[in-house]
């Protein structure tokens, strides 16, 4: 169990610390972040769209054929949630919006988060190689995620202090504790089921992009604010495009488990 557990802990890990190095990155900036909250959140909203259309929504439609419709419920779901939340809490605290209103976005992360985590387990089972290829894939967001998350916060009027935390908790955290709790169930995961989840996130990610993360395309729609959503896109799509994800048959011999049953492929 534990010898099965190690390979993903460890890329789960690396990821969670790669995340940290984001949130470091831009909450060091201190004021800097304050006063440029909007153009970090544009940024933060063309890097999501585009890994979220060009690699997250792609891999989930590879793994479920039904993944547009998952895909689709995901988007519908992050706009109930929103707008619930709205309907509890309906005073803004300041010209940004609600605090309550970053609970959408910073869930779906979390979400999204800890799906990765649940990844790098049933991957590692599958073909330890398709495990390295696809951990080395994911890992390449998880620094823009730690920008993306902090700056949800920062722009709905949460303290550079409370940001880190709770981007900390909703980004870096939930990546190994995916691996942890997929364990155990790690037999009963179908491929198709990953993908359900998988395009449920990328959903609610597609949401977060193009709603509160755009927001401030509506109050400032200077020239910086085009720029800071096209250095965002461009920065995603050097990712989006590094040799790095072409992972796709590097390996095609499964680990024995000493199980009878065929377990999940994803390489």
């Amino acid at each position: 169990m534990w010898e099965s557990v190690q390979a993903p802990l460890f890329f789960g890990l690396i990821a969670a610390s790669v995340t940290c190095l984001g949130l470091i990155a831009v909450a060091r900036s201190g004021a800097w972040s304050e006063r440029n909250a909007s153009l970090v959140s544009l940024a933060a909203a063309g890097m999501l769209l585009t890994l979220t259309l060009l690699h997250i929504a792609p891999e989930a439609i590879a793994h479920n054929r039904n993944a547009p419709y998952f895909i689709l419920a995901g988007f519908m779901g992050g706009l109930i949630m929103n707008t619930a939340v709205r309907a509890f809490f309906p005073q803004p605290i300041d010209e940004f919006g609600s605090k309550a209103e970053a609970f959408t976005p910073i869930a779906a992360i979390a979400v999204h988060s800890f799906i990765d985590g649940i990844i790098y387990s049933v991957t590692f089972a599958a073909s330890f190689m398709a495990g390295v290829y696809t951990a080395l894939g994911l890992i390449l967001h998880e620094f823009p995620e730690g920008v993306i998350a902090f700056a949800i916060l920062k722009r709905h009027g949460v303290s550079t202090r409370n940001a880190f935390l709770w981007a900390f908790l909703a980004a870096a955290v939930t990546t190994p504790l995916g691996v942890i709790v997929a364990a155990p169930a790690l037999f009963h995961l179908s491929s198709e089921a990953i993908g359900a989840l998988f395009a449920i996130s990328a959903g609610l990610l597609l949401f977060v992009a193009t709603g509160p993360l755009l927001s401030p395309m509506r109050e400032d729609a200077r020239p910086r604010s085009f720029a800071a959503l096209g250095a965002g896109t461009a920065i995603a799509l050097m990712l989006t495009l590094a040799p790095i994800h072409s992972h796709g048959h590097h390996d095609d011999h499964v680990h024995d488990h000493a199980h009878t049953h065929e377990m999940p492929r994803f390489d």
